[in-house]
């Protein structure tokens, strides 16, 4: 693992896994910088992210947050998405910067927790593809402990609102992001 970072508003790739080592989602990103919570990267508008079998291009921004203190997860925020999801965070397991310092990387451990905007709001999701593959891949007892303790403690973070999982937080970084004008055409 680097300490290295690219200077912001360099391109980089998020290359996800599973627990197989088989591939999931790789985004298309951009570094944009640190702050207390870790580091900070962001998907304008028209950036795609792909998985085997499914292929999107970002239609609103969005910023992800790779935590400087852990390797469990990933948040990310967007602005104005189509469907009001406002915070997707990914459980993972060896999140982190690879050696390469235009790569992040980590593995999918199925389990989400989602703000949607509205009455919906905010959940744990997910949870019939965490049963699945932790009988499929043969998750740890110990990983699974405490990823579902981590769900159910992050849900309580972003229902309160608490940094890194408030708005002020993420937005200024969406505003960075949106500074740079890196938006594709869709």
């Amino acid at each position: 693992m680097s300490d290295a970072r690219p200077a912001p508003g360099t391109e980089m790739i998020a290359q996800w896994r599973k627990w197989d080592g088989s591939p999931h989602w790789r985004h298309e990103c951009v570094y944009l910088g640190a702050d207390e919570w870790g580091d900070w990267i962001g998907q304008p508008v028209g950036w795609g992210s792909a998985r085997p079998g499914r292929e999107f291009v970002a239609a609103a921004p969005n910023v992800t947050l790779i935590p400087s203190a852990r390797a469990d997860h990933a948040l990310t925020v967007n602005r104005d998405h189509p469907k009001g999801v406002r915070i997707y965070i990914d459980l993972g397991w060896d999140v982190r910067w690879s050696d390469d310092p235009l790569l992040v990387t980590g593995i999918d451990m199925d389990l989400d927790v989602v703000r949607v905007e509205g009455e919906r709001g905010t959940w744990v999701d997910d949870r019939d593809e965490w049963e699945e593959h932790s009988a499929a891949y043969g998750y740890p007892a110990e990983v699974m402990a405490h990823l579902e303790a981590l769900a159910l403690e992050l849900e309580q973070l972003v229902r309160a609102e608490h940094p890194p999982f408030d708005r002020a937080t993420a937005d200024a970084w969406l505003d960075r992001l949106a500074a740079l004008g890196l938006d594709r055409p869709a």
